[in-house]
């Protein structure tokens, strides 16, 4: 009895004193934190306190938050919940009726910050709506450890997620990205990584400087400088293995300018254009669309429909 009192009057004291550190004496509260993305030893003592003393963990993966508490000899006391991409939401109010009746609720997942590409939105947003306290225990994260070493501007970034999978989806995206003057975040995995190198130097020329970080925090953490060129020959030569994060140069003010004041032309003058090259270069109509509609995207990195500028080119041919 005397133990168990022990440790709940100790619970008690580091909870008040976590309180009054992060502004909230009393009540419940929803707490993100950041776990380590490679290298245990990064994980915060903030982390390793709200996982001693937390009501509720919310976890991306259950059993990698077991392992990772293990590996820092941490004892998780509260009631242990998946909440992952498929459940989150639906999740979401039954942890917050938690926290209205006083109860700790931390949200980790797999590595890093939650909400950032992993489970955690939902719960924010659901709580800043109810009302509920919201705050986060900082700590690792690839984005920025990429950022920071990738020796690029920093002071100006954008975040962009991971690059899309389908390659017209990810030459849109890149595309619309060429006369953004931000340095510029991406995720990619090991298997898609060449195919976005290609359409990197298609959509920003292999002149565009960038660096390429894999494995940080880890044993074989490995950073690739140089230009977008550069680093694409290098991944086809020695393909990179592990969690990698791409970071890109701002576009300069005279490729933004290009970039921002490219003609757009509409699906009349398309078709006047593909009928030009048809007959110029001897080429059959549809190739000479599919050529024009590709060589001039949107602004946005989409492009016109081939169809309408067919069909734009059947009218003019009966005019």
């Amino acid at each position: 009895m005397e133990q168990r009192e022990s440790a709940q009057s100790h619970k008690d004291a580091r909870e008040l004193a976590y309180g009054a550190a992060s502004g909230v004496v009393s009540g419940g509260r929803v707490v993100l934190a950041a776990t380590p993305i490679g290298n245990t030893t990064d994980a915060s003592a903030r982390l390793v306190s709200l996982l001693e003393t937390a009501d509720i963990v919310a976890a991306e993966d259950t059993r990698r938050l077991f392992d990772l508490a293990r590996r820092l000899g941490v004892h998780v006391s509260g009631r242990v919940v998946a909440y992952h991409d498929h459940n989150e939401r639906g999740k979401a109010d039954s942890l917050l009726d938690d926290v209205d009746s006083g109860a700790t609720v931390l949200v980790v997942s797999d590595a890093g910050m939650p909400t950032i590409n992993d489970p955690g939105l939902a719960i924010v947003r659901r709580a800043i709506e109810r009302g509920l306290p919201v705050t986060c225990a900082p700590g690792p994260s690839a984005v920025l450890d990429a950022l920071a070493l990738s020796g690029l501007a920093t002071d100006r970034f954008c975040y962009e997620g991971f690059v899309p999978r389908k390659h017209a989806e990810r030459m849109k995206r890149l595309r619309s990205l060429a006369g953004e003057m931000r340095t510029i975040v991406f995720y990619e995995t090991p298997h898609r990584i060449e195919e976005t190198m290609h359409d990197l130097e298609v959509a920003f020329g292999g002149s565009r400087l960038m660096a390429l970080a894999r494995e940080l925090t880890k044993d074989y953490e490995e950073i690739r400088r140089g230009t977008i060129h550069d680093i694409h020959v290098g991944v086809v030569n020695n393909p990179p293995r592990g969690e990698i994060v791409l970071v890109i140069a701002g576009a300069t003010e005279d490729e933004a300018l290009q970039a921002a004041g490219s003609v757009v032309l509409n699906v009349d003058e398309l078709a006047q254009l593909a009928l030009d090259i048809a007959d110029k270069q001897n080429m059959r109509i549809k190739e000479a669309i599919t050529k024009v509609v590709k060589d001039n995207p949107l602004p946005d990195g989409s492009f016109v429909s081939r169809k309408d500028v067919y069909a734009r080119v059947l009218d003019m041919k009966n005019e």
